[in-house]
């Protein structure tokens, strides 16, 4: 399949939009003008079913929807385009509109390390282990999820987006701090970039030796957006070769898979290219968050652990929806997810368990919900870091006042005790 791109300039060339109704259209639009939007024609032919779209999980997955915007925000710029106002305007609305949805969530801007007494943009070193490394070639995705906690990337908001070619300063920054074991490769998707591009990066690593380097990860989508890049596009042969490059080096090569809803295994070409990863020697760990009028289904989590193994990859992780973008649309309570989680990890066998969550990952590290308990009459949740930037408080539990209606960290409060452990 050649690849062709929808967004707001030529989506209504999709000859199934016409299933939508006019207004349909133009809320699509409305919304879009401040959560990017993106899809390509695999998404739109392959995983979407149009006889049921309103509810198609795919379909809401890619198509912005009215709800995710705050009534306000969408009423405002919906009259405002209605009225023909000019660019200017629309474009002052959008931004305002951008800023009260939280763009910088968890202060992502706050773990940018130092190299050479300069700021080394386009890097993360949030936790001792790990680096995030976001080339700038990598910075979009084949689609975009309209979930997606990075939407500030492709937003055009330049003080929050992360991007760099520097990858001498980063093999350097790497040699210099021994307890990095592990670089993520993101964005975005680093997987949109040509073979070419990406192997200049990974040569550039691994002719560099770095002795403490034991991991490289990849994030991507292209799984569920884009298998042809695995299977048919002109440099599916060179990236799988460079991934051989990578485990042949002795260097474990992670491929982090983001499958939100089973019904985006449901071709041959993502089994197809699942498999020919796997022959590269990299492991496949899949994760998603949990999220309201999509995949809050314990049933579903379950099915899709399940063939995700018997296709080779690892359950990782469920994640809480970030509290950013159109969260108050995907949004459940913490208590919810749980239930939703410990339900689904009860309907599969020990090898599904890898999975970890459900976890939310704030400033201070991933916070993953243990269970609800009791302890001297009061009501409780029971929680723990699995990383944290103060790596003494990994694996400690701390306890939240029960609060059915909390959906992220800063709506619980301490039990026991005045302060968080993280608030010490």
């Amino acid at each position: 399949m050649k690849y062709k791109l929808y967004n707001l300039v030529n989506y209504r060339e999709i000859k199934q939009i016409q299933k939508l109704s006019d207004e349909e259209i133009f809320e699509i639009e409305v919304v879009g003008h401040v959560l990017p939007f993106k899809t390509n024609n695999y998404v739109v032919e392959k995983l979407i079913d149009w006889d049921n779209f309103k509810s198609d999980p795919c379909f809401i997955l890619n198509f912005p929807q009215k709800d995710m915007l705050p009534p306000k925000f969408f009423n405002k710029l919906s009259k405002a385009i209605k009225s023909g106002a000019d660019k200017s305007e629309i474009a002052h609305i959008v931004k305002e509109i951008r800023q009260h949805l939280n763009p910088d969530s968890s202060s992502q801007t706050h773990n940018i390390p130092e190299y050479a007494g300069e700021k080394l943009e386009g890097t993360q070193h949030k936790y001792k282990e790990t680096m995030l490394f976001f080339p700038a070639q990598g910075q979009t995705c084949h689609a975009y999820c309209t979930f997606c906690f990075r939407w500030p990337q492709f937003s055009g908001l330049k003080e929050i987006k992360f991007a760099t070619k520097e990858i001498d300063s980063i093999i350097g920054y790497l040699k210099n701090n021994p307890q990095i074991t592990d670089l993520l490769i993101t964005g975005g998707a680093p997987m949109t970039m040509h073979a070419d591009v990406f192997e200049l990066y990974i040569d550039k690593l691994l002719d560099a030796n770095i002795p403490n380097l034991q991991t490289i990860r990849i994030g991507s989508k292209s799984l569920t957006y884009w298998p042809y890049k695995y299977l048919t596009d002109d440099d599916s042969e060179q990236i799988l070769s460079i991934f051989r490059k990578i485990t042949s080096k002795g260097i474990n090569l992670s491929f982090m898979a983001h499958f939100n809803h089973i019904n985006e295994m449901q071709t041959t070409e993502c089994k197809s290219a699942v498999k020919k990863i796997l022959e590269t020697g990299a492991q496949i760990r899949t994760q998603s968050p949990i999220l309201n009028n999509l995949n809050d289904d314990p049933d579903m989590w379950a099915k899709m652990w399940r063939k995700q193994l018997n296709w080779g990859m690892i359950p990782y992780y469920m994640f809480i929806v970030r509290d950013t973008g159109a969260s108050t649309y995907f949004a459940i309570s913490i208590e919810r997810a749980w239930n939703v989680y410990r339900e689904a990890f009860s309907k599969v066998s020990g090898l599904c368990r890898t999975v970890r969550g459900p976890s939310m990952s704030t400033v201070h590290g991933k916070i993953v919900i243990n269970g609800i308990s009791e302890i001297n009459n009061e009501k409780i949740f029971t929680l723990s870091f699995i990383q944290a930037k103060n790596t003494k408080l990994v694996g400690v539990p701390f306890y939240a006042k029960y609060n059915s209606k909390a959906v992220w960290i800063n709506e619980l409060q301490p039990a026991f005790t005045k302060k968080f452990i993280f608030d010490e």
